[in-house]
């Protein structure tokens, strides 16, 4: 670089950077830094800097700032630079302001009278920085000070300002959607603009505004997809392409609005299925970019209304994602599969290989993917093998947030489906054991209220054998040495209530365990809270059976423990437990009756036990109670509060003129006049756009009516000559056509239907399956395409069911969903109707896109259709459209014509239409009564089964 310096910068900054590079510690960088600033203080602060010295000095500050140290003393020096009249300073100005300060600094009051005059340069380089300096800058209360300036933009010559209006006014939206409600039409507009640059900018704020209103964009549906043809037929020039891909990102975010646009609508998905059938044929599955169009393709498959060629195509580029030996292809098809079993559950059968290694890949990324797999693919046939592996993996990560969410994934599929008692009080034990207080509270709550509730309504002994299983399985796990705190919460109250409820254990072998629990985890008051009352329930039922209590040694020196503990609460369930063990039987059986602790309890809001006392009182002279809304002479607080409010929300910037003041007598003169121009080119401007007026003529001073002149740029040449626009050499459509043929063509639905699926990978040596991995195949997707049954018992619905959370995970077929009908409903208005008349009937065939000189030009609306449309490269090149191809439609037209834009306008997705992940809720509620009972026990058939499932 020499000793002058490299990119017009010094030596001194050279070796600043180098030295900061070669520093060996963070301690002798921050020396470094500091006396950088040190010497800038000193230098920035000198009379007279030369503007170049002044530029280095600012950057010097953002790599100070960047470096983590505070350079706040220079940014008054940015500020002012961007006031400056040379284009380089003021862009590096504009540069450093974006990166010091942020939307709420103090200092952005002082650019904003910066940001209006570059908004209005002819140069369109200093409209560009405003631009960026607007998205960055620009907060909710000073968005009306600039928006009327940006919305003009939208019509600037140079597409590169266009595009960044667009993006400046998409960044308002985000900040305060009110504030541009009444501008959401100009992104239609600027759908049919003439650079596909500045139409691919548009789709960002149309697809957070189809996310919130999809049944208003529905007309729309055509022109996107019509879009996306043109795009994905090479249509737009060679410089939007990206390793050999027509626009991939403009290709993504269309299928990513399609798939909002066709969710459960089938009229507006069947105008999808050509053009999303064409890319799954013409993407290149070599090249990262191609596969990203593949993936989100399926994406889109599996959101519009289903179709069985779109879902065979989906298979296939599936497979090969699941085939391939890259682990982001691999997470890709599992991701994508678990989107197409919700609506083909036979898709998942075709590659449970795929899936089994996958879930015994090292990967632990890829194996996390693949339990959510699994997750949406339970049902009650391989609900016990999934649990099982995902305990499994969860006593062998560390990862604690993953493992809160491994564990209340085994609870909610181990509530919905577990088939039978035992197996379900045995799958919550190993989660609390081993997930320990990781678990929810809310968890521990439901299992209690399950046991206490039961399964069935009137089977009684079906209830107290689920609760006698549980309570010997506690017992049991009480002989173990640390146990989580939630856990040992949730053993208590069992013991506590149905410890002595079979009669297989004494009242003296229970309290003998919870005095046991209460000393070897005394530090947890939680935990002896609960063993406390648990042997306060068991002596209480004692007492009331008439049966002789025996208080024994250690409960009698844990009770005297308490009693003078500093915890007022276990004092007070000491105290409690000494006086229940004092009354007698009918009076404890009234206190403490015997599992009552699922009734409800009545509150009385009325509080009318109180009345015989209110009365008493008044009758001894006590004033009565007064409402507060019949109460006089006294200040109402609301008031205040509503006066707060509004003051609270008044404050705040604001940019509008002040009222002119009202004369005491009849004026003359009539006030000033709005600004005439109109600067929003829709018809329905609300913002507020005063200019500043004059009261009067003989109340403006000289002073105020000099700084009223502006100077007048009206017919004086801009710098910058005329726009034009030089696209790259494209070659014929049917050249490129043949080519992207010739290297993206893939086999057709009628070789790919006779194809075996029985080979995991052709391509790879045959190895020979081990019967484990058979074994744990046929476990986790066995049967997945038959009607899945429960085991019929004579059980009524459980009573627990109506407290859980419903989860379907049998989806329908993709033929069942695709024979139930959709009726048509009243489209909505077109806002891009400029006028012509609407036609009732056309053809179903018709380009949409052949009418752009319509909405271009209002004035040639009648004839559009008379004449032939330009070819689509007559739009981007300054060349006359004849020497092209005259029957290639145009990019972007049509979008004016509400005859052929007009979709349906709401969608009519029926209660049968809803793809669900299960049955209806009335079928949940029998199948979850049932698959509790304890009728059957699976591992008491084949006890070697799940021995052998996991190897």
């Amino acid at each position: 670089m020499g000793s002058q310096g490299g990119f017009y910068q010094s030596k001194e900054f050279l070796d600043l950077v180098k030295s900061i590079g070669e520093a060996r510690s963070k301690a002798e960088e921050d020396r470094i830094v500091l006396n950088e600033i040190e010497t800038l203080k000193r230098r920035i602060s000198e009379p007279d800097i030369p503007k170049r010295k002044m530029k280095e000095y600012i950057i010097r500050l953002v790599y100070v700032e960047m470096l983590g140290h505070d350079a706040s003393f220079g940014y008054i020096h940015a500020v002012k630079m961007t006031h400056d009249d040379s284009l380089l300073v003021k862009r590096t100005g504009y540069l450093a302001v974006t990166l010091f300060l942020n939307e709420d600094h103090d200092l952005i009051i002082l650019i904003v009278n910066t940001i209006q005059k570059d908004l209005k340069s002819d140069n369109y380089l200093v409209v560009c920085a405003a631009l960026n300096a607007v998205c960055k800058l620009i907060n909710e209360e000073t968005i009306p000070a600039v928006l009327p300036q940006v919305v003009e933009l939208l019509g600037h010559p140079k597409e590169a300002v266009r595009k960044k209006a667009i993006m400046a006014l998409h960044r308002f939206y985000q900040k305060s959607p009110s504030s541009v409600s009444h501008l959401v039409s100009n992104f239609r507009k600027r759908l049919c603009d003439n650079d596909p640059g500045v139409m691919g900018a548009t789709l960002c704020p149309l697809f957070d505004l189809i996310t919130i209103d999809v049944n208003s964009y529905k007309d729309l549906v055509v022109s996107f997809v019509s879009i996306l043809k043109q795009v994905a037929e090479r249509r737009l020039p060679k410089a939007y392409d990206y390793h050999q891909m027509p626009a991939p990102f403009i290709q993504i975010k269309l299928l990513k609005i399609l798939a909002l646009l066709g969710s459960g609508d089938k009229q507006a998905s069947e105008n999808m299925y050509t053009v999303v059938g064409d890319l799954f044929r013409k993407c290149d599955s070599s090249s990262n970019i191609g596969n990203a169009v593949l993936y989100e393709c399926i994406c889109c498959v599996s959101s519009i209304y289903p179709n069985a060629k779109l879902l065979e195509s989906a298979a296939d580029v599936i497979s090969r994602f699941l085939k391939s030996d890259s682990h982001n292809l691999k997470y890709m098809g599992i991701d994508a599969l678990g989107r197409l079993i919700k609506i083909s559950p036979d898709i998942a059968e075709q590659h449970q290989l795929a899936v089994i290694d996958c879930l015994e890949d090292p990967d632990d990324t890829l194996k996390r993917k693949t339990f959510e797999l699994l997750y949406k693919m339970t049902k009650s046939t391989n609900v016990e093998v999934i649990v099982d592996r995902m305990i499994d993996y969860m006593i062998s990560i560390n990862d604690n947030h993953y493992k809160t969410e491994i564990a209340s994934r085994c609870v909610e599929l181990a509530e919905q489906f577990a088939p039978s008692n035992q197996w379900f009080i045995q799958t919550m034990n190993k989660v609390f054991e081993h997930a320990g207080d990781l678990v929810n509270i809310k968890v521990a709550h439901n299992l209690m209220r399950l046991i206490a509730e039961g399964f069935g309504e009137d089977d009684d002994s079906a209830d107290s054998q689920l609760r006698s299983s549980a309570v010997e399985s506690y017992l049991r796990i009480l002989g173990e040495p640390k146990l989580p705190s939630v856990f040992l919460q949730v053993i208590c109250w069992v013991l506590g209530e149905y410890g002595t409820a079979d009669g297989k254990f004494s009242a003296s072998y229970i309290t003998g365990k919870l005095c046991d629990v209460a000393e070897a985890y005394s530090n947890d008051e939680t935990v002896k809270a609960y063993a406390v009352t648990a042997l306060m329930k068991i002596y209480a039922f004692e007492i009331a059976a008439r049966r002789k209590v025996d208080l024994l040694p250690e409960c009698q020196s844990l009770m005297e423990e308490l009693l003078a503990s500093h915890s007022t609460d276990l004092q007070q369930r000491a105290y409690e437990l000494q006086a229940v063990i004092g009354l007698d039987a009918h009076a404890v059986e009234c206190i403490m009756p015997s599992d009552a602790s699922c009734e409800d309890i009545e509150v009385d809001k009325g509080l009318s036990f109180l009345n015989g006392y209110v009365e008493e009182s008044i009758e001894k002279g006590a004033q009565p109670y007064i409402p507060e809304s019949e109460r006089s002479g006294m200040l109402n607080i609301s008031n205040f509060r509503n006066q707060d409010h509004h003051e609270a929300s008044s404050h705040g910037l604001r940019f509008e003129a002040y009222e002119l003041p009202k004369p005491t007598v009849q004026s003359r003169i009539p006030p000033a006049s709005l600004a005439s121009t109109e600067l929003v080119p829709v018809p329905e401007p609300t913002y507020l756009r005063e200019s500043y007026q004059t009261p009067s003529v003989t109340s403006v001073s000289s002073d105020a009516g000099s700084s009223e002149l502006k100077l007048r740029l009206d017919g004086v040449q801009k710098k910058w000559g005329k726009p034009t626009y030089a696209p790259a050499t494209s070659t014929s459509n049917s050249t490129a056509q043949k080519t992207v043929n010739g290297v993206t063509q893939v086999e057709g639905a009628s070789s790919t239907n006779s194809r075996t699926r029985e080979t995991y990978d052709s391509r790879k040596p045959q190895v020979e399956i081990s019967p484990e991995k058979q074994k744990l195949a046929a476990s986790l997707f066995g049967g997945s395409s038959k009607t899945e049954k429960r085991p019929a018992t004579g059980h009524k619905t459980s009573k627990a069911s109506t407290h859980m959370v419903e989860k379907s995970h049998v989806p329908k077929s993709s033929m069942e969903v695709a024979s139930e009908k959709t009726a048509p409903v009243q489209p909505p208005p077109d806002l891009l109707d400029l006028g012509e008349p609407t036609v009732t009937s056309i053809a179903p065939f018709v380009d949409p896109f052949k009418q752009l000189e319509g909405l271009l030009d209002p004035t040639q609306v009648g004839s559009a259709a008379a004449t032939k449309s330009p070819d689509i490269m007559a739009l981007y090149v300054d060349t006359p459209a004849g020497i092209h191809n005259k029957d290639d439609g145009d990019l972007l037209s049509g979008l004016s014509n509400p005859s052929v834009t007009n979709m349906p306008g709401g969608t009519t997705t029926t209660q049968q239409e809803q793809r669900s992940k299960g049955p209806n809720p009335k079928d949940s509620l029998e199948k979850d009564a049932l698959v509790r009972q304890m009728g059957v026990n699976p591992s008491s058939q084949n006890p070697n089964l799940f021995r052998d499932l996991l190897g």
